[in-house]
């Protein structure tokens, strides 16, 4: 039995030899050539990653016929997109121009969102300045808002009461009574004084507030717009570019009921002062009857493009004292859209108006979307052409085309109505 003991004794021993002899010739082995610290791993594993990369950048170098090959192999049914991102900020130089707004403390968010909209498709490339004007003072909650939302400088301009007020010749018992008169006919702002200031400071006012002197150029913005299309280019530089002074997007034809001796002041103008009518002018866009009468056709201006230096001209401004005389703004209720109109209809030479058809518009209750899908789709425009106002029958967009003798845009009879 002792000796059985002593043989297992004997076999353990060996067995547990070379299980050491195993072990200790294999570390050997391990310690010559593979075993390796966490930090050589960690500098392999960043060599090989260095590696693939390289070969990664490396392929996207090659040239555009592999790029053609890939494309041939693309899954059936895939698009791919092509179109490279435009730089966040465009190039070259800016031109002496400003956005100007009139607005109240009041339309805070409706103007927050129009901001938002001329510089997601417009200004964040150009960082033009943003100029508000009010007739009272601006609070802070506006001036921190609207700053936050520009990219380029904004400027805050309190009204002048002067230009804000009714003028001294105007009696006030007459314009009372017409605007009376105006709200049981129910015709839109018929009985609101401000509304009639304002169109009056548009017409005549703006352009002379002391933060705009520093400027030549402007785009009106009004609050709660929309624009459905990116503008790549600098359209101040295109006015300047191409001698334009005015431009649009949208154009219809005035309430008669607002504007009845509009026309007959505008006449005893064009006799006082000849010398402001141009040559080769747009009459033909204003009457139908070589000026004898008003057709209302009239540009909208809640959104203008235009040079300050034409509006403060001896011209414009001629104009614009002679209807301030005659007392429309109140006993009517004139549009300052109409007056900017005949100005340009009749003092400026047909190609000196333009027609924007590729900034994509609207304000309420009209849109202007741009006629011709090549256009939309290359301005990444999100209008519904069905919603195009151009070519309605109360539109007068079309007479402005006939009378340039220009063709109309690819597509319009598609949407005419």
């Amino acid at each position: 039995m002792a000796g059985t003991q002593r043989y297992l004794r004997y076999i353990v021993f060996a067995f547990v030899c070379l299980v050491l002899i195993f072990f200790i010739s294999s570390s050997s082995s391990v310690g010559q050539g593979s075993l390796k610290s966490p930090s050589e791993i960690l500098k392999e594993q960043s060599a090989s990653w260095r590696g693939s990369h390289q070969e990664e950048a490396h392929d996207s170098e090659k040239p555009a016929q592999d790029a053609s090959a890939a494309k041939g192999s693309a899954t059936t049914g895939t698009t791919l997109n092509t179109h490279a991102l435009p730089p966040a900020t465009a190039p070259g130089e800016r031109m002496n121009a400003t956005f100007v707004t009139l607005a109240r403390n009041g339309d805070v968010w409706e103007i927050a969102r129009s901001i938002r909209q001329v510089e997601d498709r417009f200004n964040r490339k150009f960082n033009y300045d943003w100029v508000f004007l009010n007739d009272a003072e601006f609070d802070d909650t506006f001036k921190k808002v609207t700053t936050s939302l520009v990219s380029g400088k904004t400027k805050y301009g309190k009204i002048s009461t002067d230009h804000w007020s009714f003028p001294s010749w105007i009696d006030q018992e007459k314009a009372a009574k017409v605007r009376q008169e105006m709200k049981e006919k129910k015709i839109i702002y018929g009985d609101s004084i401000s509304y009639r200031h304002m169109c009056r400071y548009e017409s005549g006012f703006f352009f002379r507030h002391p933060l705009m002197l520093d400027y030549e150029w402007y785009w009106r913005v009004e609050p709660s717009i929309e624009l459905f299309c990116d503008i790549e280019y600098d359209t101040f530089k295109f006015m300047a570019e191409n001698k334009k002074k005015y431009s649009f997007v949208l154009s219809l034809y005035e309430y008669v009921e607002t504007i009845p001796t509009l026309w007959d002041a505008t006449k005893s103008f064009i006799e006082k002062f000849p010398q402001h009518i141009a040559q080769g002018n747009s009459m033909a866009f204003l009457s139908d009857d070589d000026g004898k009468t008003y057709n209302h056709c009239h540009f909208w201006s809640n959104f203008e493009i235009g040079n300050l230096n034409w509006l403060r001209s001896d011209a414009y401004l001629d104009f614009f004292n002679h209807l301030d005389q005659a007392g429309g703004f109140f006993y009517e209720r004139w549009g300052d859209a109409p007056v900017h109109s005949i100005a340009a209809g009749l003092m400026l030479k047909k190609d000196e108006i333009h027609f924007f058809n590729d900034i994509a518009y609207y304000h309420v209750p009209f849109t202007h979307c741009p006629t011709g899908e090549k256009t939309r789709l290359d301005n990444k425009c999100h209008c519904n052409p069905k919603d195009n106002f151009d070519w309605n029958g109360y539109s007068c967009t079309a007479r402005y085309f006939e009378i340039n003798n220009m063709q109309k845009p690819e597509g319009y009879e598609k949407e005419h109505s």
